[in-house]
């Protein structure tokens, strides 16, 4: 079984000679292997295709994939975006009474899949040129729990509640405060208990427009939350949120669908952990081709998505497994000279009478130090004195030193392209083969033909990152670096920058939420602790054991190591083994 895929925003046909034309064996036969569309982009006729892969080679944008696929899924197809687009195999099972999640990469048809559940979008089952009739996609579901689903789904007989994944497009859609936006939408009279809860009670009176990223998450967490529904579907919750809201939010999940059929779509595998009882993996090629497995246990389906090998379905999904370390092998940090230090300081901001403390600090050279805390805890604001961008109240910071810096908030305003742009960093002091090093495993190559301006959130994340560690520094700092990337694009980063801080020994500052991307990478752990909004307070840099311990006891959840992979996993609240480890005062695993 063969698939074409011509990716519409890579393929350039006023830029090439159609080299996928002209150098097609078939179409030399005089078969019409490959034709031009409409929009004068070429159609390739997957019946016709021999699969020589010369076009693949030929094409200048890399636009084309000629892929091969097990036959057991000829047939099969669920979704397809359009000829030579991309194709959705299978579907995930909502389970009554269970909280089902949904793992894989981005672009790998999850969103499709809710979507298509949600009833927001009727399934084509491959068939692009006519809409398909409600009864021959209950047909092709026959047998299955999906025959009864798509025939209430068809009825109107279910009753769905859907959360998108761009919380940030509500405000186009939706005019006053965000307490008018849940008065609309309760249907259980649970709102306010909910935003107290929630802990976004002092924003209901705001205007939709006017909130944060994480409020704004929140109120669409809850407005999904108080639908009197039969199914309900999350298309991530974590983003904008910090690992405290989390938590708060899986929880308040939990507890407010008890017994209801509910899917997750989550990137933090810490949160999916503790929110899922099943999972549903899909594989494939992100933008050409995704499957979906059947449901596993939250554990074992984890566990097998990082370590690379689906067992039931003997797939392998990456070439090596994700590997986690009880004791990180480095060399101890007295034998690293100090890189940096940093006095004592404090800023205040007279506005909203907000004040951070710092305790003087120090970093090592080649040291990987994390940073962890609440929103609007002065985490930011320290790495803005630290880089320079903001002046303290009292004390003074300096540093005779140079910094990279990746802000927290990045803009993708440059009207050229991500290959020009970064063919403007070469002068900045690495070498090509540097700069190689860095933007290869971050997918750069991928994307170098895109502008800028038209960049998914993912894709600009990458490329700051990217543009921060091609700045020749001893020193760099990225303040949130794992918001809006996948799993897979959250390991890519984590192996780049241990090597990069290994192998040119500079020293790092990483402020994240990802539980998983901090302990992968610190080498010890920067704790900010203090009332949001009002004062935040550095005691010091602590080892890991000790920082992490600080950080989960204030948190009121326990981390244990998985006896198969090692990964951090959440206990249960109030399991036998939460209760021991919180008795113990050992938040953090051994």
């Amino acid at each position: 079984m063969r698939i074409a895929i011509v990716k519409k925003d890579k393929c350039q046909p006023k830029k090439c000679s159609y080299e996928c034309m002209k150098y097609c064996p078939m179409v030399r036969t005089g078969e019409e292997t490959v034709i031009l569309g409409a929009d004068s982009k070429p159609i390739i006729s997957e019946e016709l295709c021999e699969g020589c892969g010369i076009c693949i080679k030929k094409c200048p944008f890399r636009a084309i994939s000629i892929i091969g696929l097990p036959e057991e899924l000829e047939g099969e197809e669920t979704h397809r975006y359009g000829e030579n687009g991309f194709v959705l195999y299978g579907m995930p099972i909502p389970k009554a009474g269970k909280i089902t999640g949904l793992l894989g990469q981005n672009g790998i048809g999850k969103s499709t899949a809710v979507k298509i559940l949600a009833g927001l979008q009727r399934p084509n089952l491959g068939n692009v040129e006519a809409e398909v009739a409600w009864g021959e996609i209950i047909k092709r579901y026959a047998g299955s729990e999906l025959q009864n689903y798509f025939d209430k789904l068809a009825k109107n007989r279910i009753k769905v509640s859907y959360k998108p994944q761009y919380v940030d497009a509500i405000p186009r859609y939706f005019e006053g405060s965000a307490a008018e936006l849940l008065a609309s939408t309760d249907e259980t009279g649970e709102a306010s208990e909910l935003a107290r809860a929630f802990e976004i009670e002092t924003a209901l009176n705001t205007d939709i427009k006017s909130l944060s990223g994480g409020e704004l998450q929140r109120v669409a967490v809850i407005a999904c939350l108080i639908r009197d529904a039969d199914f309900y579907f999350f298309d991530e919750v974590t983003p904008y949120l910090d690992i405290y809201q989390r938590v708060r939010v899986a929880k308040g999940i939990r507890a407010a669908l008890e017994g209801k059929a509910v899917m997750v779509v989550e990137h933090d595998l810490a949160i999916l952990d503790m929110l899922a009882d099943y999972v549903h993996l899909l594989y494939g090629m992100p933008g050409e081709y995704g499957v979906v497995t059947m449901p596993k246990s939250t554990s074992r389906g984890i566990n097998e998505y990082l370590s690379g090998f689906l067992q039931a379905e003997n797939v392998r999904i990456r070439d090596k497994p994700i590997e986690f370390t009880a004791h990180p092998p480095r060399e101890t940090l007295e034998e690293r000279p100090i890189h940096l230090e940093y006095a004592g300081f404090e800023k205040r901001y007279d506005e909203s009478g907000f004040v951070l403390a710092a305790k003087p600090g120090s970093i090592a050279e080649g040291e990987v130090l994390g940073g962890v805390g609440r929103n609007a805890i002065g985490k930011s604001t320290f790495v803005k004195v630290l880089v320079g961008d903001v002046e303290p109240t009292a004390g003074s910071i300096e540093l005779d030193i140079t910094i990279s810096y990746k802000p927290q908030y990045i803009r993708g305003e440059l009207g050229m392209t991500v290959k020009d742009f970064f063919a403007s960093l070469k002068e900045n002091g690495l070498t090509e083969a540097d700069i190689i090093e860095v933007i290869r495993p971050l997918g750069i190559p991928e994307i170098e033909e895109k502008v800028i301006t038209e960049l998914s959130g993912g894709e600009l994340q990458s490329v700051a990152i990217a543009a921060c560690l091609c700045r020749d520094a001893p020193f760099y700092v990225l303040d949130e670096p794992s918001a809006h990337l996948d799993v897979e694009q959250k390991v890519r980063l984590i192996k780049t920058l241990r090597r990069y801080a290994e192998r040119r020994t500079v020293s790092m500052l990483i402020v994240d939420h990802d539980i998983y991307l901090i302990d992968m990478l610190s080498d010890r752990l920067m704790v900010f602790e203090g009332t949001p909004g009002m004062r935040g307070e550095i005691t010091g840099i602590f080892d890991m054991r000790a920082g992490m311990n600080s950080f989960l006891k204030e948190l009121g959840v326990t981390f244990r190591r998985d006896e198969s992979t090692l990964r951090p996993r959440i206990n249960k609240i109030g399991s036998a083994k939460d209760r021991e480890q919180k008795q113990s005062g050992k938040y953090y695993y051994l």
